[in-house]
């Protein structure tokens, strides 16, 4: 193992082991799952897809409590002439805060996508960037969740820019 690994290993435990433990079963934070709707680009034209997007965000720092950690995945799907599927890995901070019912939000995160159109498959990395809204439902511990990300990535030598919109329910606990 070469030291550099060493040093981020190192880096790594000796963060997720600082954090202060609570005496709860699950850390704080919330669960999303919803329908998508998307403006994919594949290198030569815009088209729309529909699917699926799904989180879970946890704040782990109980001092800066606008500060959480989300990973991110969703789904695409098109079957025209040729089928074409698509599948997003996202990870990154989430900056929120509450106002009354409405807990508002940004991200900025990055990952990894895997395109498979008619057998062509890549794997690109991608970047999120987007922001949304929760609304806090007369249910205990549920919100609805509206959500809106421009994902940049690079495929076939050229630039991607995507959108996809998101709604759904959240869980938080």
């Amino acid at each position: 193992m070469s030291k550099i690994a060493a040093a981020v290993q190192a880096f790594v435990a000796l963060t997720l082991f600082s954090i202060p433990m609570s005496a709860q079963l699950l850390p704080s934070g919330n669960v999303y799952a919803g329908v998508s709707y998307g403006q994919l680009s594949d290198a030569t034209k815009q088209q729309s897809y529909r699917g699926w997007n799904g989180s879970a965000e946890a704040f782990p720092f109980t001092r800066i409590r606008h500060l959480g950690f989300v990973l991110d995945g969703s789904g695409f799907y098109r079957t025209n002439v040729t089928r074409i599927t698509e599948y997003n890995g996202f990870i990154g901070p989430r900056l929120s805060t509450n106002y009354g019912k409405w807990r508002p939000f940004i991200h900025a995160m990055a990952g990894i996508r895997h395109i498979n159109s008619g057998g062509f498959v890549s794997n690109p990395l991608g970047i999120d960037v987007g922001g949304g809204a929760d609304y806090k439902l007369p249910f205990k511990n549920f919100s609805w969740r509206a959500q809106v990300d421009f994902i940049r990535s690079r495929s076939l030598s050229a630039n991607q820019y995507d959108y996809r919109a998101s709604t759904g329910i959240v869980w938080r606990f």
